[in-house]
């Protein structure tokens, strides 16, 4: 059901391009600002606005190759830092013989002898539950090449997809996407569609995948290339597998291949009219009314089936805003109020448990800077939260520390009310520069109001 009232993503393609097609060709580098210069001239974005002949890039490998497109990719890659692959390589072991590599990996990719190597496999705790996610770690060198990939692929795809997915895209964030929901919620938008894609970044189907680029790649090279980073096999402890599905978390390139492999769904959403709004995988779709998020449920769940995809049958839910709520990006919604969900609770908890262990042997100074860091990023993102949280997590930030030093005064077991909280007053741990977070959040609040 078309709800004219509503925004529709696709239709805005249409007309920014319109749009764009009017201006003059020399604004055409403010409108791509993020494009990577080195690969994306003017001549180059000035027909990606107006369209290529068939719609299809072809000649793409020989940006990839460039020097500059590889040493602009291997400087984006030393500095995400990041474990070292199957190769024992590590960012600084690369960094200190760049030059050579990025030769050896440009002849390589002219002449098409590149060839990726395994992916090592971890598996790291799911923030907020007892679970556990699978992350790929790809070699240094294949992560520089990963990136050279989006570096030449990001602009073609990123001209057509919707206005609502914020994961992963150049200008757009996690803040936009929940600015978006508060501001459905708050029009009437009650009814949310809590959606879970079961285990996404290892089900989406290479061949469908690859079906998709073609609709906008034609240069053979680039897309053997793709679908050899996709089939690279996998070193999980001592077996190593070849998966048949999937593009590994942790793979720079994977963030890129699942925005194309869901805007599919962006645009059908929102031709029916439907809001939908997207990070990554993560997405809720709101409604007016509990028929229209049942109706949607049911869109969503057919083209699922039909994409080789599977909603998560228990964490896939509809909800009423007004007497449920629902978490989405760290934030619980309920009503027209939002605040820290409890898995974002337990996440930075974790962290903080991390950063205070009693046997860790770093300085009271040292242990509160690096949790200042830790905490001040942590408020940036959270500060606009009802308040009620702040004191609890300033509560089990002190205590962490009050362990930590009656470990060192040679008293046994753990911090205790009473004689601790005398020993060591909140005003100790404030002269020491802890960051308080309940007075943090309060300047910020006020900040924002002015």
């Amino acid at each position: 059901m078309i709800r004219h009232d509503q925004h529709d993503p696709s239709a805005s393609v249409s007309v920014r391009r319109k749009r764009q097609r009017t201006q003059p060709a020399e604004d055409v580098r403010s409108r791509w600002g993020w494009a990577e210069v080195v690969v994306w001239t003017d001549r180059m974005l000035t027909a990606l606005e107006q369209g290529v002949k068939g719609g299809r890039w072809f000649r793409l490998i020989d940006k990839m190759f460039s020097g500059l497109c590889l040493y602009a990719a291997a400087r984006q890659v030393l500095a995400n830092r990041g474990a070292a692959g199957v190769d024992h390589v590590s960012v600084d072991g690369f960094k200190s013989r760049m030059s050579a590599e990025l030769q050896r990996l440009s002849v390589s990719l002219r002449d098409g002898t590149y060839c990726p190597q395994a992916i090592r496999r971890v598996e790291i705790p799911k923030p907020g539950s007892n679970e556990l996610r699978p992350l790929g770690i790809p070699t240094v060198r294949d992560r520089v090449v990963q990136a050279a990939l989006v570096k030449v692929l990001e602009p073609i795809f990123e001209a057509g997809f919707a206005e609502h997915s914020y994961g992963f895209r150049p200008g757009r964030g996690c803040r936009d996407a929940l600015r978006r929901v508060d501001e459905l919620i708050n029009a009437g938008y009650v009814h949310v569609v809590d959606a879970d894609l079961k285990g996404y970044f290892d089900s989406i189907p290479h061949d469908r995948l690859l079906a998709r680029l073609q609709e906008k790649i034609a240069d053979g090279r680039v897309l053997s290339l793709i679908e050899q980073f996709l089939k690279a096999k996998v070193l999980d402890g001592m077996s190593e597998w070849q998966p048949e599905s999937g593009a590994p978390q942790g793979a720079v390139l994977s963030p890129l291949m699942s925005n194309i492999y869901l805007n599919p769904l962006d645009h059908l959403l929102a031709q029916h009219g439907f809001e939908m709004v997207r990070y990554a995988d993560d997405f809720v779709i709101l409604c007016r009314t509990a028929s229209e998020a049942q109706q949607a449920l049911r869109l969503v769940d057919d083209w699922t089936q039909q994409n080789g995809l599977t909603l998560h049958p228990t964490k896939t839910q509809v909800v009423d805003v007004s007497a449920t709520g629902f978490d989405f990006l760290g934030y619980h919604f309920l009503g027209t109020r939002h605040w820290v969900s409890e898995k974002a609770v337990r996440k930075v908890k974790e962290k903080i448990r991390q950063l205070t262990r009693r046997k860790s042997g770093v300085s009271l100074t040292v242990t509160i800077t690096r949790l200042n860091s830790m905490l001040r990023g942590w408020l940036n993102y959270f500060q606009h939260s009802r308040p009620w949280v702040f004191p609890r997590l300033d509560t089990f930030l002190r205590q962490r520390l009050r362990h930590i030093l009656r470990r060192r005064s040679k008293r046994k077991g753990c911090a205790r009310s009473g004689m601790d909280n005398r020993r060591w007053p909140n005003s100790f741990f404030a002269e020491h520069g802890l960051l308080n977070l309940v007075a943090a959040h309060a300047e910020a609040c006020q900040s924002s109001q002015r």
